[in-house]
């Protein structure tokens, strides 16, 4: 195991983590509820949420991506394990490359949280890669198409409200996704308290996850509570109706993930119950006015 942590160690790693977000202020990070509900896409016995996986993607920075030749793309990084969290920890051995994730509503057209988006700037300095997941456990890096890798060519709207905490951005890609389908989404009303959930998405970084197993907590005026399983990285997943399989919001804000274990000098996940702390923040999909056209 590893050593206590230096106050320098402690402080390069809390900085590792706040990369995965791209405000302090708005930062995602989040927590497991009762059982951890985590899983890769192989793992998963829901064929309609593996399904719906294909059509979500990573923001990546391309230091993080290298070519193989035409066809192929690495995508690398390190472990959650070196970068301070624990062994035992669920997918300790796999990388971390995303900052954010997103999905596509329309060929071209992909939607992810408002403070992953803040420019052009952050639109021309990540790729939004798909297909970045894992077959085993422990696999120690990603192969995806060449053809799975786009860039962000223009950002069509965005919301990063400090005061209603709406916080959502709609982008144009650089070409249109033929291989996967566009995400049905909610065109009007809201979801109902203790409707099921889940979400598809990238935590920490890692390759996808799927999380089920949650449910709304509460409404509010501009976003949902949720105890969905999600951290830092997780900003900008699509949040699905479990029976509707249709997209309700964007994940965008939530508790502490990781906290620091002294005995084992390293961190582990922060566990709440189904019912306690603060909860996870969805932006309702209905807010992103954007979209509404798309058929």
């Amino acid at each position: 195991m590893k050593k206590l942590f230096s106050l320098f160690s402690f402080v390069l790693i809390v900085s590792v983590f706040n990369s995965f977000a791209s405000s302090t202020e708005e930062k995602k990070l989040d927590v497991i509820y009762g059982d951890d509900n985590r899983l890769d896409v192989f793992e998963s016995t829901f064929s309609d949420l593996v399904t719906l996986s294909k059509s979500t993607a990573a923001m990546i920075p391309p230091k993080n991506l290298k070519a193989l030749n035409n066809n192929e793309v690495e995508v690398f990084g390190g472990t959650l394990e070196s970068r301070g969290i624990c062994e035992k920890e669920k997918f300790s051995q796999q990388i971390t490359a995303a900052n954010c994730s997103g999905f596509i509503v329309a060929p071209n057209i992909l939607v992810t949280a408002g403070h992953c988006i803040k420019s052009q700037t952050d639109c021309a300095g990540y790729k939004w890669v798909f297909d970045y997941k894992v077959q085993y456990t422990d696999q120690a890096n990603v192969v995806v198409p060449a053809t799975s890798v786009y860039s962000c060519k223009k950002i069509i709207a965005r919301s990063l409200d400090q005061v209603s905490k709406d916080d959502y951005a709609v982008i144009e890609l650089d070409r249109n996704v033929l291989d996967r389908k566009p995400l049905s989404f909610r065109r009007k009303g809201k979801i109902t308290e203790n409707t099921s959930v889940a979400v598809i998405g990238h935590p920490t970084g890692l390759p996808t996850k799927i999380a089920d197993g949650a449910k709304v907590r509460s409404l509010q005026a501009k976003f949902f509570v949720t105890n969905l399983d999600t951290y830092g990285g997780n900003s900008g997943s699509a949040v699905f109706n479990v029976r509707t399989k249709t997209v309700e919001g964007i994940l965008v804000r939530g508790e502490n993930d990781y906290v620091p274990n002294p005995k084992l000098g390293c961190k582990v996940s922060k566990v709440c119950t189904n019912e306690g702390c603060r909860g996870e923040d969805v932006t309702y999909i209905t807010n992103v006015d954007a979209i509404k056209k798309i058929r």
